[in-house]
């Protein structure tokens, strides 16, 4: 949700804003029509509420007719009070519903286009020059650490077994991750991984997305798809004190997403799969330190990424491939040699005050109150495995454990493929 008075002053922002996102511009002007029209209905049922009341004084003062008249008009007065009510009420739900359509502004700098126009901001390390390549499924069945087959057994397609080494090596990078994050003054908190409507539609997952969310009907929930949804309605209709600087939260869960509309695209191995666990950094702090807030959660990012030992770069996304929430986001992907690509292993957004509006999440300002700003980033996830496994392999099949990594899995260095059958 916006600040409407910063619609009202400078439409224009959000008009550039909702283009560079490639999405609809006339919502602007619906909104500022139907902003309008809700304060001009309030007007109108104050006044005539206003009118209502020193009727109310004048009539035990009159007699004879003029008391009648009076009391006829006071009648005639009580339904129009009403029936204004009634009129404000609706065009305050319609303003609401409309306030909710337009996806957060763009920061300046982000760059236009959609998801092919990102720009790269750097890239770190050395990809590994490999003799023989194999994909991180072929490796993670040959170490026992990867069972997509039983997991399609017990749960369908895009479900999985990490066993052994495998489930050591996921341990390690969320341990890791939330070392790291509590290191930095994070406070760990392991989150609820249903959470209701109202907090879903705060962070602003159930717009163009919302098809990648599950939904449980019978109870009126969602599964999460990152633990940032509960994080963000923690503080919800709070007023949070921000003196002593932000808020900042790691919450490890476990998340799930339908991946609808990604058909065809990473359906081998564990890149896209419906159940994977996180830690993820949340943080809540005033609008005007967002920016270099959002800097630290990217640097954060990059210490676990040189931690583990990938070659990564970092993109800045483009405005059509923002979520909705998101006024800027950076990318950090780390190369696949499988494939020759990078794929994204985190992602860090700055929300602005966007889902603390929707949330109700305040801190005190001079005489009153005023939203503060959200910001989330990725600090380890399962899909880091598939990295780590396929850019430290080697030709036989064993693959290097990175020393961050090394405590997490018994003081292994090496991890070695079995020969033993399924």
């Amino acid at each position: 949700m916006l600040d409407l008075r910063v619609i009202r002053e400078d439409p224009e922002q959000l008009r550039a804003s909702q283009r560079a996102r490639g999405e609809n511009v006339d919502v602007v002007d619906e909104l500022l029509a139907a902003d309008e029209t809700r304060r001009a209905s309030l007007a109108e049922f104050e006044k005539l509420r206003g009118e209502q009341k020193s009727l109310g004084k004048e009539i035990p003062k009159a007699s004879g007719d003029e008391k009648q008249a009076l009391l006829a008009r006071a009648k005639e007065l009580a339904a129009a009070v009403k029936a204004a009510e009634a009129a404000a009420a609706e065009a305050q739900e319609r303003l609401d519903r409309l306030a909710m359509v337009p996806s957060n502004i763009v920061l300046d700098g982000v760059p236009a286009g959609g998801e092919e126009n990102f720009e790269v901001l750097r890239e770190v390390g050395a990809r590994p020059d490999l003799p023989s390549v194999r994909d991180h499924l072929e490796l993670g069945e040959g170490l026992r650490a990867i069972d997509t087959e039983r997991g399609a057994k017990v749960s369908g397609s895009r479900f999985y077994f990490l066993t052994g080494v495998g489930a050591q090596l996921e341990l390690g990078i969320l341990n890791l991750a939330m070392k790291t994050a509590i290191d930095a003054g994070f406070t760990p908190v392991v989150t609820p991984t249903l959470v209701r409507p109202d907090v879903m539609a705060g962070t602003g997952f159930l717009g163009a997305h919302a098809d990648e969310i599950y939904r449980l009907e019978r109870d009126d929930l969602y599964l999460v798809g990152t633990s940032e949804v509960p994080l963000a309605g923690f503080h919800a209709d709070e007023i949070i004190d921000l003196d002593g600087g932000p808020l900042r939260y790691a919450g490890w869960s476990a998340c799930y997403r339908r991946e609808a509309g990604s058909h065809g695209k990473d359906t081998r191995g564990i890149i896209r799969v419906h159940q994977f666990h996180k830690v993820e950094m949340f943080v809540y702090c005033r609008e005007e330190d967002a920016a270099a807030e959002h800097e630290r959660l990217l640097g954060w990012e990059e210490q676990m990424l040189a931690a583990v030992e990938l070659p990564y770069r970092v993109i800045d996304v483009a405005a059509g491939d923002l979520g909705s929430s998101a006024a800027r986001k950076f990318d950090c992907e780390a190369w696949l040699p499988s494939q020759s690509r990078w794929m994204e292993v985190t992602s860090t957004s700055n929300c602005t005050t966007f889902q603390a509006r929707r949330l109700g999440v305040r801190e005190r300002a001079g005489q009153g109150t005023r939203s503060v700003a959200t910001l989330n980033g990725t600090l380890g996830t399962t899909r880091w495995i598939v990295a780590i496994l396929e850019n430290h392999q080697h030709p036989d099949g064993s693959v290097s454990v990175p020393k961050a990594l090394r405590p997490y899995l018994g003081g292994k260095e090496v991890l070695e493929p079995s020969v033993a059958s399924k």
